[in-house]
């Protein structure tokens, strides 16, 4: 048996035939939905702790999996503020020329470690040179929403394509994997309750990301197996000519979202407390997850199952143990963002293309210049 959702096949079209009703019953179910998500690995955390205070011990498994806990709860809340964000419909989008080849090797080169502590693999099965216009950090949101929803969901291996659709010349990415194992497919009674997972909070941000973008969405089940295909209108052969070079921007444009890093992951290698409140208030309204070390070692334990997205430094932990994690991690993403806080400086210093190559901020311009030099590093890796 086979069903198909279409989702924001015309966004425009949707908004006019939904009246108000429908709307406040589709919010009201969301927010139950997400109040959902919170509560359950929280009430998982809550009985880890009652044992821990019962029984004074937690071993590493039991501690991880606090960890694990907290960090899905945490992610609920990001990811709602994204929601909200987005349905608030006052998004500037600069669009620029996006190769989605490239976003996609690069997100799955820096998410190399998490999906394998996983047990799963994520194939680019094809990938056919293709540039669209885009928002480059909506973009990445989308896809990175795409691929939180695939990871979630998925009971087998993650199959991804970039092809060209044959009419109209619309560029598409399509995501493929089965809700259970492979040798269960058959299972139509399980079948049923897997896809009850689909419709979760990753899927409710994949598909609000997709109609802000004015993306086509199209999800599919078919005996367990869930395709998605997103379906890119502006791609680049085909609407550059007649364009006007205002909507065009070959270049590095900073986009005119507000918090347009949303959701993205930073590490912070701070020893000092005042350096790590420094960067915390700079950092504070741009929608990110941030998380604080205090030594290279833990840096180095922090990254073993997955990569942030940036790590920002306190220069006086720099040394050949950090190096030596810097070039590690530059080894399987060559353009991952380093940011080094120096001291008795106002200076950014932008960094070069070279791989593990440092961004410096001087520590008396953290306010002001921190969180610019961010955006700038991680959009140029993006874009």
């Amino acid at each position: 048996m086979k069903t198909t959702d279409h989702h924001a096949a015309r966004p425009q079209s949707r908004r006019a035939s939904s009246d108000a009703a429908t709307q406040l019953d589709r919010w009201r179910e969301l927010v139950g939905e997400i109040g959902a998500e919170v509560a359950a690995p929280l009430t998982a955390a809550l009985e880890r702790i009652v044992a821990l205070a019962t029984s004074g011990r937690i071993d590493r498994h039991g501690l991880r999996a606090l960890r694990e806990d907290v960090e899905r709860a945490r992610q609920v809340g990001i990811e709602s503020q994204q929601l909200a964000r987005l349905a608030g419909g006052r998004l500037r989008q600069s669009h620029e020329r996006i190769s989605l080849p490239d976003m996609l090797a690069g997100m799955l080169a820096l998410r190399a470690r998490e999906i394998q502590s996983r047990g799963l693999e994520v194939r680019l099965a094809q990938a056919a040179p293709i540039e669209v216009l885009a928002d480059a950090p909506l973009a990445f949101g989308l896809l990175t929403a795409m691929l939180n929803w695939a990871l979630a969901c998925a009971r087998s291996d993650v199959e991804l394509r970039v092809d060209l659709k044959p009419w109209p010349a619309h560029a598409r990415v399509a995501c493929r994997f089965a809700l259970r194992p492979v040798d269960q497919l058959d299972d139509g009674a399980a079948a049923h309750g897997a896809t009850s997972m689909l419709d979760s909070i990753h899927w409710r941000l994949l598909e609000q990301t997709a109609k802000a973008m004015d993306l086509a969405l199209e999800r599919s089940i078919d005996g367990g197996r869930v395709t998605l295909t997103l379906e890119f209108t502006r791609t680049v052969n085909e609407t550059l000519e007649g364009m006007s070079t205002v909507e065009i921007d070959d270049g590095f444009a900073p986009s005119m979202n507000t918090k347009p890093l949303a959701g993205s992951h930073v590490l912070v290698l701070a020893q000092r407390r005042e350096v790590r409140a420094e960067v915390r208030d700079a950092l504070r309204d741009m929608g990110l997850i941030v998380d604080f070390v205090s030594s290279v070692d833990e840096a180095t334990a922090f990254c073993r199952d997955g990569l942030p997205h940036a790590i920002i430094v306190e220069a006086l932990l720099g040394g050949e143990r950090f190096d030596k994690l810097r070039h590690e991690i530059a080894a399987e993403v060559p353009q991952f963002v380093f940011i080094e806080i120096v001291e008795d400086s106002r200076a950014f210093e932008m960094s070069d293309f070279s791989p593990a190559s440092l961004a410096r901020v001087g520590r008396e311009a953290i306010a002001q210049s921190l969180p610019s030099a961010l955006l700038f590093e991680l959009s140029r890796g993006v874009a």
